[in-house]
């Protein structure tokens, strides 16, 4: 069990720091244009300010990386790992994972817009599960998991979410707990 909980963690990991990435690399200013362009349909912004490229781009970029270096020092892992990475494509499983998890994200915001919620305002469990989803959804384009690692990445990473949200928060590196 304990080798399952490892190797979910270390499977995921690159989406969840891609999740991450938009809040620390916000002192970075390229790209920070939002992805909608500003633009409004039927009277409401698309996905708001706070979804940008330099979120997107950023995100993505450091699940690659991360996934690359999964894959170099797969040898060393112990074995725990899910996924056999000396056989993937480490550009193409990093580029799902970081952009899966930022889509979902993304796709939340647009239902949030559209539902009248503010950017930042929580929307309880969907603040907490939509980069999750978005992950788990693009991670089986290219790897069809089974569905106890499916849900076992829901649950682990849907408990550590928020307590990652806290400390962030804590450390003024996010505006809010959720």
């Amino acid at each position: 069990m304990f080798n399952f909980i490892l190797g979910i963690l270390w499977l995921f990991l690159p989406a969840g720091l891609a999740n991450m990435s938009p809040a620390l690399f916000r002192w970075f200013p390229f790209l920070n244009t939002p992805i909608d362009y500003g633009k409004i349909r039927g009277g409401k912004r698309i996905l708001g300010d706070n979804k940008t490229w330099r979120g997107l781009i950023c995100g993505t970029l450091v699940a690659i990386i991360f996934v690359f270096i999964q894959k170099s020092i797969y040898p060393w892992t112990g074995g725990f790992s899910i996924i056999n990475y000396s056989e993937i494509n480490f550009l193409f499983l990093g580029f799902l994972l970081g952009f899966g998890a930022l889509f979902g994200d993304i796709f939340e915001s647009f239902l949030k817009r559209r539902k009248n919620l503010e950017p930042g305002e929580s929307w309880v469990p969907y603040d907490q599960i939509d980069w999750i989803l978005g992950g788990i959804l693009f991670l089986n384009i290219y790897i069809l998991l089974p569905l106890k690692t499916n849900i076992g990445i829901l649950i682990i990473f849907g408990i550590i979410h928020p307590v990652v949200n806290h400390i962030a928060y804590w450390l003024d590196i996010r505006k809010t707990k959720f």
